[in-house]
């Protein structure tokens, strides 16, 4: 059973502009913007400006657009934090992890032997959020 996109969810809200975001980069058909409650410094996400709850409903057009703008977002984000790695992480469906029922992929740049903070931790200050996205926007150019 597909359950019904939601209009008014949080991320679509941030699309419309009625919730304030630090973004990152954003063209007609993508968004990316910083994780309020980062699992590490420079913890992005990145959504799909096209409807969809998650992978098992986003149009396959709208889903090919969005993993090309991850994997350029994973560029910058590992070029300007300076990380080792990255994760990339994706969930569907609230058995799989999902809360924002927005398709949406998180790009977390990753250090060796430095752990992530835990899902769903404390709301970074915004000057931080900031601080970051400049260092990754910065990569991107």
């Amino acid at each position: 059973m597909t359950l019904a996109y939601d209009p008014d969810n949080i991320f679509a809200k941030i699309l419309r502009g009625a919730i304030p975001c630090v973004k990152v980069w954003e063209d007609d058909k993508t968004f990316a913007f910083m994780d309020v409650m980062p699992r590490a410094d420079g913890h992005v996400l990145v959504i799909s400006k096209a409807p969809g709850r998650n992978i098992f409903d986003l149009a396959p057009d709208a889903l090919s657009d969005l993993i090309l703008c991850v994997q350029k977002i994973a560029r910058a984000v590992k070029a300007g934090t300076g990380a080792d790695g990255v994760t990339i992480h994706q969930f569907n469906e609230p058995a799989g992890g999902q809360s924002v029922f927005h398709m949406h992929f998180h790009v977390i740049p990753r250090w060796e032997g430095v752990p992530l903070r835990p899902h769903g931790g404390a709301m970074a200050e915004a000057a931080l959020l900031e601080r970051d996205a400049v260092k990754i926007r910065a990569a991107l150019d």
